[in-house]
């Protein structure tokens, strides 16, 4: 599986640009997957419903499936995070994997940056971000393209990954 990474700072719009190359990319009939990493707590469960009751009761791996989906979800509990590969090797192969945050990991990634949010940017210091997606123009060692087209951004990483 081929591997890029969208990441920025908080608000940067790396949602949006990930929804936005998801569709684009799958709509000219490639296969892609996508990893979202959260810095928060979080829950896709509801207290009450049975497969939360399974968690709360103890229960390592919970899969919730029905002939639409199926969702597995694994308590870590006292273990550590796992490993953005360890993550990566429980997906279905596909043609791509777009991985949202991961900032310090060694995979390409394109850095998503808005001005209004005053953050610096974080390509400067990193090799691995290989272009910057922005809503205003810059000068940089690498390319810049504007934040919203969509098109020539996933021009820019089926390139890179050679798709």
């Amino acid at each position: 599986m081929k591997l890029y990474g969208v990441t920025g700072w908080k608000n940067a719009g790396k949602t949006g640009l990930m929804e936005r190359l998801v569709t684009e990319i799958t709509s000219r009939g490639f296969t892609v997957s996508t990893v979202k990493h959260a810095h928060h707590t979080f829950d896709v469960d509801h207290p009450g419903k049975d497969s939360h009751r399974h968690r709360i009761a103890g229960a390592t791996e919970v899969l919730l499936a029905s002939r639409n989906r199926f969702a597995l979800m694994h308590e870590l509990r006292d273990e550590d995070e796992p490993t953005l590969a360890a993550l990566l090797s429980k997906l279905m192969p596909v043609d791509l994997v777009l991985v949202e945050g991961y900032k310090r990991d060694g995979h390409p990634k394109i850095e998503a940056h808005r001005a209004e949010t005053g953050n610096a940017l974080i390509a400067p210091g990193d090799p691995t971000i290989r272009a910057v997606a922005s809503d205003t123009p810059m000068a940089l060692d690498r390319p810049v393209f504007d934040l919203n087209d969509t098109k020539a951004i996933a021009d820019f990483v089926l390139a890179e990954v050679r798709l």
